[in-house]
Formats: C-alpha cells, structure tokens, sequence
C-alpha cells in the first residue's frame, strides 16, 4: 500500500467523511487518518491484520461508524469510549477478551457485533447502554450468562454458537428485548428459565442444537404466552 494510494483514500474521505480501505494487509490503524478527525463519520478498515488500536482513535468524535473486522485485536483501548456519536461498531472475527471498562460511555451506540472472538462472558458493560438496538456474540466462549443481563436494553442479543449451559432468570426482565438467539450452545431444558416463556417481552426464541429436542419446549409452562407473543409479532411484519 503505498503512500499515494493512502493519499488518494484520504481526499476522497475528506470530502465524503468515509474512510474504507479494507483488505489491503493493513497492520497499523494509519496514523495520517487523524488530520480527518473532525471530517469523519465511517471508517471501515475490516480484513487487514491491524492488532492495536491506537489512543488517537478518541479523537474521532465525530465518528457514528467503525468497522475493524476480521483483524487481529487482543484488546480495545480505554480512548474508543470517548466516542460519543458512535452508533454502530463491528468487531467481528478478532482476539477480544474483553471491553474497555469506560465501553458504557459510548452512549449513542445502536449496533455492537462482537461475532467470533474470545469473550467468556456477556460483558457487563453492556447494561449501561440505552439505545442498543442489535448485539450479536455469537462464536465466542460464553458459558453463562449472569444476572447483570436484565439491565440490557437491547431488541435483539445474538449468542448463538457459545458454550452456554447456564441463563440467568433475570434475562426475562430485559425491557427491550424481543429476539432471543441461543442456537447451538450447550443448554439443558431445565436450565432454560421458564419466565423467558409466560413473563418476558421476548417473541422470537431460537434454541435449535441445544441438549434437547426443541418439541419438548412446547411441554414447558407459558409456552402458550410465548406463542401469542410470537404470532403477535408475525402478523405485525406480514
């Protein structure tokens, strides 16, 4: 990549306020981007081997879209929760173990896809954030999900293809939450909280590849709430 081809994407930027230079072998975030600080509303640097994002990445506050998938991050730095316009931030196919601390401050944020990477658990940083709309964690290694998840405000929480055998009740409680995917973890039936069922807000629940046979979900109490709820929101889209 050469330095008049970088110089070629950051005029175009410059006039856009998008920056994409996607499969290229990038392996540093290109420190030039932070002349367009205040020019930039998307920057989609996905499949490149990028393993650090740099501190400056908070000076981007104009930013409402950032795209770093399938790069090599082990970690986020604290600076990207400055980021107050963020609306949409996918991570998918990295090395993250974990998020920032300070990650509830991004306070605009819609749309987190952490798909496919080393997360062990539903980070609790999640819950502070009001206006989430879609978080996808599939293909990471989640074994449980603890308590802290009723506070999530999210519509839609994607944690198919983790390790999951354990779900806390609380999860009913979310005040948003309508889709529910849990496909191809490791869940018992008895494990799954029946309250998902007669008292959540919850009307797409997919549990296929789990420990047991999806028609014994229909024997479970409150089944018969559920499927009002589902066949609610099936007329409302049809």
């Amino acid at each position: 990549m050469g330095n008049s081809a970088l110089k070629a994407h950051l005029e175009t930027a410059q006039k856009t306020g998008v920056f994409q230079l996607t499969g290229k072998g990038l392996t540093e975030f290109p420190e030039d981007l932070q002349k367009l600080a205040s020019n930039l509303r998307t920057i989609d640097l996905s499949n490149n081997k990028i393993e650090l994002l740099p501190p400056l990445i908070g000076k981007f506050s104009f930013l409402k879209s950032l795209a770093l998938n399938n790069n090599k991050l082990n970690a986020l730095p604290e600076e990207l929760c400055k980021l107050k316009k963020l609306e949409t931030l996918h991570l998918n196919g990295n090395h993250l173990r974990q998020l920032p601390a300070a990650f509830g401050q991004l306070s605009a944020l819609k749309t987190l896809s952490l798909s496919g990477n080393q997360l062990r658990t539903v980070p609790t940083q999640l819950c502070g954030l009001r206006h989430l709309d879609v978080v996808d964690l599939s293909k990471n290694q989640i074994q449980n999900v603890p308590d802290s998840v009723g506070e999530l405000q999210a519509i839609e929480l994607n944690l198919n293809q983790n390790q999951i055998s354990q779900i806390s009740v609380q999860i009913s409680h979310c005040p948003r939450l309508k889709v529910l995917r849990l496909e191809e973890n490791c869940l018992e039936l008895s494990m799954l909280p029946q309250s998902i069922l007669s008292d959540s807000q919850i009307s797409l629940l997919a549990v296929e590849g789990n420990l047991f046979e999806i028609k014994k979900l229909r024997e479970l109490e409150g089944y018969d709430k559920y499927m009002e709820r589902f066949t609610a929101t099936k007329k409302k889209f049809a």
